[in-house]
């Protein structure tokens, strides 16, 4: 009887967007077929860094108007607002008279 029957829940299917696995797959394949008729050197492959480093700032608009633009909130301003809050502090826990 299908009323008292529990359903199976749908099983998870990960869909990549970034990235084509078939299309690497298919370049590892010809480049490994390129090394052994020998028209192609052999490279290592690795990580590296600094060809990474600061892409993000790059395509992001409001990254980069904060680095041009630096931060308008400086420090002499942030010492003035911290002696204000000190000093209303002071005159709470004393009572204003």
């Amino acid at each position: 009887m299908k009323l008292f029957s529990t359903r199976k829940p749908r099983s998870f299917r990960r869909v990549s967007i970034y990235t084509d696995e078939s299309h690497d797959r298919l370049q590892k394949l010809v480049d490994e077929v390129k090394r052994e008729q020998g028209e192609e050197p052999v490279r290592e492959e690795h990580y590296d860094a600094d060809k990474f480093r600061g892409t993000f700032l790059n395509y992001t608009p409001r990254a980069q108007r904060h680095k041009e633009n630096g931060s308008k909130f400086g420090w002499p301003v942030a010492i003035v607002i911290i002696f204000a809050l000190l000093i209303l502090w002071r005159f709470l826990l004393t009572g204003i008279r």
